[in-house]
């Protein structure tokens, strides 16, 4: 019983960092639309599905914020550019083009950027994220773009 309540007590932890992270990791902030569907009742028959009023849109004339692009939303695929140093790398996801780093491989939970070597072969650069909680951490296998 006392291996048991141990198991259980070194276990949830576990799975609620782990959530954490899968929810943190998720590359969409928004939930998906949905659109319901609401029955009408007749008078002389079976209820009839009605659709849901499309909403009406104002303008507006302010102008948008940007978002600033985090490091931890930029995935494989992504095009990037340091606007750091090469010690103090700074990245932002930009459109892919001349001079920029294409992200071929993102390693999680892992700052060994000598990784990229073998599982990336065409890389030649790498971005190295070292947070405080290992889980966190991750490595950019990057391949500059001429």
């Amino acid at each position: 019983m006392i291996i048991g309540l141990v198991v259980v007590l070194l276990l949830c932890p576990c799975l609620a960092v782990g959530g954490w992270f899968v929810l943190a990791s998720s590359d969409s902030d928004d939930p998906a639309p949905t659109a319901s569907v609401s029955a009408a009742p007749t008078e002389n028959g079976p209820t009839e599905p009605t659709e849901p009023a499309e909403p009406t849109l104002e303008p507006t004339t302010a102008e948008p914020t940007p978002t600033p692009t985090r490091a931890e939303q930029i995935v494989r695929g992504d095009c990037v550019v340091n606007d750091g140093t090469a010690s103090d790398a700074d990245l932002r996801k930009v459109a892919c083009g001349p001079n920029t780093y294409e992200v071929l491989l993102r390693i999680p939970a892992s700052t060994n950027g000598d990784r990229c070597k073998s599982l990336a072969p065409e890389s030649n650069a790498n971005y190295v994220h070292d947070n405080s909680v290992d889980l966190f951490d991750y490595v950019l296998c990057l391949r500059k773009r001429n």
